[in-house]
């Protein structure tokens, strides 16, 4: 029997793997598979214009089911950032210790305002030939810590705390976070989705 495939639209190693843990029984290839595919600007306003701008614009040049997510963190106090800008808060895409620096030195100058509600939010967007097939979108709400801990994961996660947890999502098994995460809610809904709708392709 053949085995379904899934395209990601990401070069993003962390990501990946961790899509590929939750999302069992297909086969994961990314943008590290193809020499040719550009990079798409994401120029949307919220994280599922960028998800459709991705998922759209690689499945319009590779054959197969296309999934993009954007993702990132929404601190209450500061008006829903890092949000879209998460993973170049800082100015370089995907710094993660200067993107933690920049957020804890914008909330130590806030300590009046703690305790900092935040929610991480992930939109994804399932494409083939250059249209969107469905969205679908996840969020783990929980609060900051100015004391980052842990060593699991990646990004903000030594410095979030889901609801119901006193540990950060660093110190989480792999196991355990792949099951709350914001990418895990949304993509129960696509395996939900896939269940209903991708059989009928093989």
């Amino acid at each position: 029997m053949m085995i379904p495939e899934l395209i990601i639209a990401t070069r993003n190693v962390h990501k990946a793997q961790e899509i590929a843990a939750i999302l069992s029984g297909w086969r994961i290839r990314t943008l590290a598979d193809f020499s040719d595919l550009p990079e798409v600007e994401e120029t949307g306003r919220s994280f599922a214009e960028n998800a459709a701008l991705k998922a759209q614009q690689i499945s319009a040049r590779v054959n197969g089911l296309t999934l993009a997510d954007d993702s990132g963190l929404c601190v209450d106090v500061l008006s829903g950032a890092p949000g879209v800008l998460s993973a170049r808060y800082a100015g370089e895409h995907g710094d993660d210790a200067a993107n933690n620096r920049k957020l804890l030195s914008e909330l130590g100058a806030l300590s009046a305002h703690a305790p900092f509600r935040a929610h991480f939010a992930c939109a994804m967007c399932l494409a083939e030939n250059g249209q969107t097939l469905a969205n679908f979108l996840g969020a783990l709400p929980g609060r900051i810590t100015l004391s980052p801990r842990g060593t699991n994961g990646f990004g903000y996660d030594p410095l979030f705390v889901p609801d119901g947890f006193s540990c950060t999502l660093a110190e989480l098994p792999e196991e355990r976070k792949n099951a709350i995460s914001h990418r895990a809610m949304a993509l129960k809904q696509l395996s939900e989705w896939l269940s209903c709708h991708a059989w009928r392709r093989f």
